[in-house]
């Protein structure tokens, strides 16, 4: 895959770019069969998959106090792009030049005079240009006018709920993490580098590895199962989001249990991925309950991470 983030740096004459357009954050199930018919189309045609995206999001330029959380920020939306059989992404920096730029002159300067569009695949909502005043049936007019042909596409559904990235952001926020993977078609993890704790962790007899995240995206508070990869190896362990009451913290953290580790993490980066929440935070009357809970929770988080073992083989037998 091809990831271009000049438009000067265009090549010229791309085969047939068959395109779609959007932020697609999450890169989730909805997304994903957007790019399988790109890239489907593509090679029945002896074309070229093109997906236009932007950074940052469109929102943290226009109106930041209503940007979202982002459920993948750019440099992990391009790695799971990466995987998605695309032959170009292109990740415009997203300007208030770009902002300002009229529906039409951003079809005709931008898809047409510089991709060379053919054909593009839009959602059933797609709306483009200043104020996203664009709407589908402009780009079909347009489409009639520069030789290229649109297609809409409709929301695509799970289980009978619509997958959209606004739907995983509440799951993950309210801690529905195996909700939000159902979506995503993965887990959902966050990275971050290991930093220097309480120590709290460590006197329970549980030691603990405190991540500071660099995702903007945190699970809501409680205990989950949780599987962490570091240095190309992959750990099982329990994590706790929140503030740990029994002790009065009033920062948040993200400490992370693994099981049958001993190394030294200090200053490492780290990605936790989420299997399924445990319980909620709550507060103990003593360090000997806590510890007794934390005792079940690791028993849990056994179970929990063997049967998404056993699944995942099923899933993919």
């Amino acid at each position: 895959m091809n990831v271009i983030t000049d438009l000067g740096a265009f090549p010229n004459s791309l085969p047939s770019p068959i395109m779609t357009i959007g932020n697609f954050d999450g890169v989730h199930r909805g997304h994903q069969v957007i790019f399988r018919t790109l890239h489907q189309r593509a090679r029945e045609v002896g074309g070229t998959s093109i997906v236009l995206t932007f950074d940052p999001h469109p929102l943290k330029v226009l109106a930041p106090e209503r940007c979202p959380l982002l459920i993948t920020p750019t440099a992990r939306k391009l790695s799971i792009m990466g995987g998605c059989k695309l032959d170009v992404v292109v990740c415009l920096p997203f300007t208030q030049a770009l902002a300002d730029l009229t529906p039409v002159a951003f079809v005709e300067d931008v898809l047409v005079g510089i991709i060379g569009i053919r054909e593009i695949y839009v959602g059933y909502n797609f709306a483009f240009g200043k104020g996203r005043q664009g709407s589908i049936a402009l780009l079909r007019e347009l489409g009639q006018r520069h030789g290229f042909h649109v297609h809409s596409i409709e929301p695509i559904t799970i289980e009978g709920r619509v997958v959209s990235s606004s739907m995983i952001r509440q799951w993950i926020q309210q801690g529905c993490v195996d909700e939000a993977a159902l979506f995503l078609g993965r887990l959902y993890s966050i990275a971050g580098t290991v930093v220097e704790g309480f120590q709290k962790g460590r006197e329970l007899g549980f030691p603990t590895a405190n991540v500071r995240a660099t995702d903007e995206l945190i699970p809501g508070r409680g205990v989950y199962a949780v599987m962490v990869d570091w240095r190309e190896q992959r750990y099982e362990g329990v994590a706790n989001i929140g503030f740990n009451p029994t002790f009065g913290r009033t920062q948040l953290s993200i400490e992370i249990h693994l099981f049958n580790f001993s190394q030294q993490l200090y200053g490492e980066a780290v990605e936790v991925s989420f299997v399924k929440k445990i319980r909620d935070e709550r507060a103990f009357p003593s360090a000997a309950d806590l510890v007794k809970q934390i005792g079940h929770d690791v028993e849990t988080a056994h179970t929990l991470l063997a049967t998404y073992h056993h699944h995942a083989a099923l899933g993919s037998s």
